[in-house]
């Protein structure tokens, strides 16, 4: 099993392109063998502690295998719409991790 978390840092005024992206994007997770754990959007009010920035959103995903990830990223459909999430995406965090 491969699990991923994904911090995800819009552009201001860019939320409505990111959530286009995800209609299209979130979907297909489970057509590569992957499950959408979490999405969250964490505010200021919800911080506990820290020093990093809060992403707009904060994905925990599972995929089978490192392959089916690879199909995922690589899905023609998605593909279609990366424009979206390049134009609304500043910068991303991603994590890798196995659960022991």
């Amino acid at each position: 099993m491969l699990y991923l978390t994904q911090l995800v840092y819009v552009h201001p005024g860019k939320e409505a392109e990111f959530h286009a992206f995800e209609a299209v994007a979130i979907p297909l997770i489970e057509k590569y063998n992957g499950e959408l754990l979490l999405r969250l959007r964490p505010t200021p009010d919800t911080l506990v502690e820290g020093t990093s920035e809060l992403p707009y959103e904060v994905h925990f995903v599972r995929f089978d295998s490192d392959q089916d990830f690879a199909r995922f990223a690589a899905d023609e459909s998605r593909k279609q719409f990366l424009h979206l999430k390049e134009a609304s995406v500043r910068a991303t965090l991603l994590v890798r991790g196995a659960a022991v």
